[in-house]
C-alpha cells in the first residue's frame, strides 16, 4: 500500500475523524508519493511517527493533490481508536 505522511498538525485532527487535507500532506513535515491516482487506498503515516494512523481513498491524485494543495486529499475510511478499531469479536 502506498503511503503519504502527514504534518504534526495534522495528527489530532486525523485521530478525530477528520480528512486528510492537501495541505497536510504538501506542507514541510507531509510527503506523498507522487505515483497515486485518485480513488487509490493509502496508508497516512505522521511526521516523527513510525506506524501508520490511518487508512483512507485519494480524493485526487497526488500529483493534483501536491499543485492544487485546496480542499480534501484523502477520505479517511478508518483511524486508530475509531470504532472499527474498537470492535469486538462475537462469539
Amino acid at each position: 500500500m502506498k503511503r503519504f505522511q502527514v504534518d504534526r498538525g495534522a495528527i489530532k485532527f486525523v485521530f478525530s475523524g477528520a480528512n486528510i487535507m492537501c495541505p497536510g500532506l504538501t506542507s514541510p513535515g507531509g510527503v506523498l508519493d507522487e505515483e497515486v491516482d485518485a480513488e487509490r487506498p493509502v496508508a497516512i503515516y505522521a511526521e516523527g511517527k513510525q506506524h501508520a494512523l490511518a487508512i483512507g481513498f485519494t480524493k485526487m491524485s497526488a500529483k493534483d493533490i501536491k499543485s492544487i494543495n485546496k480542499g480534501i486529499g484523502v477520505d479517511n475510511m478508518h483511524y486508530l481508536n475509531d470504532g472499527l478499531w474498537k470492535m469486538e469479536l462475537l462469539d
